[in-house]
């Protein structure tokens, strides 16, 4: 008997947040179920042709970086000042290299420019004007302001500053991000963001911080986060749900449910997106919506945005 045709799978996000079926309109629900299907062909192309799980996840965050629909790349939130800063990650499961940014202000897809800091830089982690300038000397595409300025995050921070500037607690409008694995059985995973409407002083979540919102490893799960950043960091998300399927060897789905009742429980709201090395896959989030797709080499196809869906 001949082994079967090596397996491959990817699962995407754009983010997790308290927007229900009614709060959306028809217009909106097809642009983003099309927008999920066009990062899910990207990563799908790219696997089904025996490339990396790294190159999967990297496209399939560069459709939704530039799709207005959603909160990283064009589309950003605007912080308190009216600008945008954007993060990113992402990491290979195979050896743990991880590379991330964190305020970029200028660089049109971040997630291409976390893979640079992993692959050309000593480092895993580069910040503002220092990661600005390593995008800029190693020739990633620029883009001015008005690329990633929407018209609706701009009504977003206004409606937020005439309610007296409150952070934006209830994070309605979240993060984009892949896991994938490939067909020589390694798995990787990438995270990107705008981060909150209204954010000051800097405020940095938990997307490009490897272990909180982005972790790959081969051993155990890759895994991608969206939501309330600042308790994802608080219970290292993404590491404890690999570390669950490591050490203790659970399932995909009970590792991410039970640390995500663990966000909840310290008031957190979110949601995750998990993959590994066997080709499993879930998802777990305890908010309204989770805008989320699946597919495979088994031929299966999934696509969902709320609570109510399968």
């Amino acid at each position: 008997m001949t082994d079967p045709s090596p397996r491959w799978s990817i699962v995407v996000h754009g983010g997790a947040g308290a927007i229900a079926r009614s709060q959306t309109s028809p217009e909106t629900d097809t642009a983003l179920r099309a927008a999920l299907n066009r990062a899910l062909e990207a990563g799908s192309g790219i696997l089904s042709r025996s490339g990396s799980s790294l190159d999967a996840v990297e496209s399939a965050v560069r459709v939704l970086e530039d799709d207005p629909h959603f909160n990283a790349g064009r589309g950003s939130a605007f912080t308190f000042e009216g600008k945008t800063e954007l993060d990113a990650a992402i990491m290979d499961g195979s050896d743990l290299r991880a590379g991330s940014v964190a305020g970029v202000t200028a660089t049109r897809n971040p997630v291409t420019l976390a893979r640079a800091v992993m692959e050309k830089s000593a480092h895993v982690l580069l910040g503002r004007e220092g990661a600005d300038a390593f995008s800029r000397e190693h020739g990633i595409e620029q883009a001015d302001p008005d690329w990633f300025a929407v018209p609706e995050r701009r009504r977003q921070l206004d409606e937020l500053l005439a309610n007296g500037g409150k952070f934006d607690v209830d994070m309605k409008y979240g993060t984009v991000g892949a896991v994938a694995l490939d067909q020589a059985g390694h798995i990787a995973a990438a995270t990107s963001t705008g981060g909150v409407t209204g954010k000051r002083w800097g405020r940095i979540g938990d997307s490009p911080l490897i272990g909180a919102g982005t972790y790959a490893d081969d051993r155990g799960a890759a895994v991608s986060c969206t939501g309330a950043g600042e308790f994802f960091i608080r219970e290292s998300v993404a590491f404890q749900i690999n570390a669950r399927v490591r050490f203790l060897g659970e399932s995909l789905q009970q590792a991410a449910d039970t640390v995500m009742a663990e966000v909840k429980a310290l008031g957190g709201t979110g949601g995750v997106i998990v993959t590994d090395a066997q080709g499993h896959a879930a998802w777990s989030f305890n908010t309204a919506s989770l805008y989320r797709g699946r597919a495979g080499s088994d031929g299966d196809r999934i696509v969902a945005l709320y609570d109510d869906e399968d």
